[in-house]
């Protein structure tokens, strides 16, 4: 893309009056084109279809469904443009769950007009945005994902598949049938798990194998 092209850029936001205020701001900064504004996650797929914009500016609360799972399917059926999460919400589990999904920044509804001009600007050249406001909370996701991973490599081979069972919802019998030990060896090996990741019950150690896609290779034949 030619540095003198307007970045083409689809609003999806159940907002009337401010996705057509953001979309009079975008167009008045004389980089960006809104191609298309709309608050219907239906009529969004055939307007990204219709328009191919460069980048999507993409509310979190919408009707009939939500941001992260409209962008979940947008990508799961072939749409690879940068989004951009626009919202109210500061929560690290929403950026958190917005980045997971494929989202390439997260944008706050009180920052600058300047700044969100700025972003979508970045974000056309795949770079990842967020606003300032949500930075230490990025990095704090960072660092705990780190640190999950770092626990995480402190378990033996035996106790990741284990920890997979678990997840599955195994007793210790049924664990201990499939790889051919005993309960009491699949519990003390459990005992180690829980240490190992400063968890407290098998439930959180299933959740917390869930998270990480955790999963074995052998099928459990009930």
């Amino acid at each position: 893309m030619a540095e003198s092209e307007a970045i083409r850029v689809v609003l999806i936001d159940d907002h009337t009056l401010f996705r057509k205020g953001l979309a009079e701001l975008l167009e008045h900064s004389g980089r960006i084109q809104v191609v298309g504004i709309t608050g219907d996650p239906t009529e969004a797929r055939s307007l990204l279809e219709q328009t191919a914009p460069d980048v999507v500016v993409l509310d979190l609360h919408i009707p009939l469904t939500n941001g992260i799972d409209l962008l979940t399917q947008l990508r799961e059926e072939g749409f690879t443009m940068p989004v951009l999460i626009l919202t109210v919400s500061d929560a690290e589990e929403d950026i958190a769950n917005a980045l997971r999904a494929g989202a390439r920044g997260y944008l706050l509804k009180n920052m600058e007009p300047d700044e969100v001009v700025d972003a979508i600007l970045r974000a056309a050249r795949r770079e990842i945005v967020v606003a300032p406001a949500m930075t230490a909370k990025l990095v704090n996701l960072l660092d705990a994902r780190q640190a999950q991973e770092s626990l995480l490599s402190q378990l033996t081979g035996r106790e990741r598949e284990i920890l997979a069972y678990l997840a599955q919802g195994l007793s210790n019998k049924a664990i201990g049938r499939l790889l051919d030990i005993s309960h009491d060896t699949v519990k003390f090996h459990v005992k180690h798990i829980l240490s190992k990741l400063n968890l407290g019950s098998r439930v959180e150690a299933a959740i917390f194998a869930v998270e990480h896609k955790i999963t074995s290779n052998r099928p459990f034949d009930s």
